[in-house]
């Protein structure tokens, strides 16, 4: 009885809200889409909590006040954000989109390594998905995509509150010492928000480069609003679509770069890195037939077709993409990274640094030592074959007969026997330039 009182209670705060703001809402430009209101993820997350009660989902009265503690927080942050917009005034917003083991990693360094006008952040999604699959029994994409969106258009605002209430455990007076990858962000990393090191306090994801207290967000978002421009990486925005409204925000120009890679090679590279997930693959791998019906295989799936129908959207350059989105594919960077960069920041209409090609020189002719699993640091045209020598061929014709169309659609060719997947004069990839 107590969940069910909860979430009524959700609801109706939700609803209340609703009412009060209308007239806030309706400032915002008239270009934001029409269907999708800064408040929609609010309802959202309402309603899947609701649907993980109804299911009998295990938690108690303290849990739900924390949810709503943190739906109100999510309220306010998008009513500070939901003001009359102003021009984005040259400034570029750049958003790299990708899935896990495709080199975002690697490319996201195009912009975090750029100089001292970047600010730049390394998956901040994490903490949505981390909570969001906590407090909702899993990351149900109804809730996550709208979520996602409007985190991501706060932080492209240089505005940290929403995200706050994502990071566990809450920050206290905007300090946290638990933010995702801290260390793989500059911007986070450097005078002034590199506040002095406090003994004593553990933060897993530290600067490397030297010692800083736990992360000033209040400094973070001063710093960013003096950057000239924005970039964030993201493996968990899963349709292109759901970003429309940040496209469409006058306050922004949205720059989309979609990095793809050939889902066999991600398959074998996600069998090292993700090894204990993968441990049915791995068993394919070893024993008979494979099962087609399988949930990793429906997984599988359902990653290409999402991969390949932001790609076909991007592609066809709709009126609120048009010179916005650029699909680039992780082989052609690992074959000419100097080139492919260059054509990005061509993309995008900033300056190609001579810190940026400094960093691509150092970093594209690294040592066996270094190149490890996570690592930036990649001997990048040998990473392109080394897939088609570490995964069995029954694995690679699974892969080709799900993901075909997406294959197809990026110029993927098929294996057609184990002697052609081993052959290396044999080429996989069919060049060819995407818009």
């Amino acid at each position: 009885m107590r969940i069910k009182y909860t979430i009524s209670v959700i609801f109706i705060v939700a609803l209340v809200i609703i009412e009060k703001e209308n007239s806030i809402i309706s400032k915002v430009s008239d270009k934001l889409s029409p269907k999708l209101t800064p408040l929609t993820p609010l309802l959202l997350l309402s309603a899947s909590l609701l649907t993980a009660a109804q299911h009998n989902v295990s938690t108690d009265l303290s849990s739900h006040q924390h949810v709503n503690h943190h739906l109100e927080n999510w309220t306010r942050s998008i009513q500070q954000s939901a003001s009359p917009a102003s021009a984005a005034g040259g400034r570029k917003h750049i958003l790299l989109l990708a899935t896990t083991r495709t080199g975002s990693s690697f490319v996201g360094e195009f912009f975090n390594q750029q100089g001292s006008n970047m600010f730049y952040l390394f998956e901040p999604l994490w903490h949505v998905e981390r909570m969001l699959t906590v407090e909702t029994g899993g990351t149900n994409a109804t809730v996550a995509g709208p979520a996602y969106r409007d985190v991501l258009r706060q932080l492209f605002l240089c505005d940290f509150s929403l995200l706050e209430s994502f990071i566990e455990p809450p920050p206290e007076d905007h300090v946290t010492a638990a933010l995702f990858r801290r260390e793989s962000s500059r911007s986070l990393c450097e005078d002034p928000v590199c506040t002095p090191f406090v003994r004593k306090v553990f933060e897993r994801y530290h600067c490397r480069v030297r010692r800083c207290g736990p992360l000033n967000l209040t400094l973070a978002s001063q710093s960013c609003t003096q950057k000239e421009h924005r970039a964030i990486k993201s493996v968990r925005v899963r349709q292109l679509e759901t970003l429309r409204p940040l496209a469409e925000d006058p306050r922004l120009d949205m720059k989309f770069i979609q990095l793809v890679r050939d889902p066999r090679a991600v398959l074998a590279s996600r069998m090292v890195a993700f090894s204990s997930k993968y441990d049915v693959w791995k068993r394919w791998a070893v024993d008979g037939d494979l099962p087609v019906d399988e949930d990793e295989v429906r997984k599988l799936k359902g990653n290409c077709d999402n991969i390949r129908m932001s790609a076909e959207i991007g592609l066809k350059q709709p009126p609120w993409l048009r010179g916005r989105y650029m699909l680039v594919r992780y082989e052609d960077i690992a074959r000419f990274p100097m080139r492919k960069a260059a054509e990005m920041y061509d993309f995008i209409g900033i300056p190609f640094t001579a810190k940026v090609e400094e960093w691509i020189l150092k970093n594209t002719r690294a040592s066996k030592e270094v190149s490890g699993v996570y690592s930036t640091q990649k001997n990048s045209s040998e990473q392109v074959e080394k897939w088609r020598f570490s995964i069995p061929y029954k694995l690679v014709q699974l892969v080709q007969k799900v993901c075909g169309p997406t294959m197809t659609l990026f110029g993927y060719k098929f294996a057609e026997n184990k002697d052609m997947l081993t052959d290396k004069s044999v080429s996989l990839i069919e060049e060819k330039t995407f818009l």
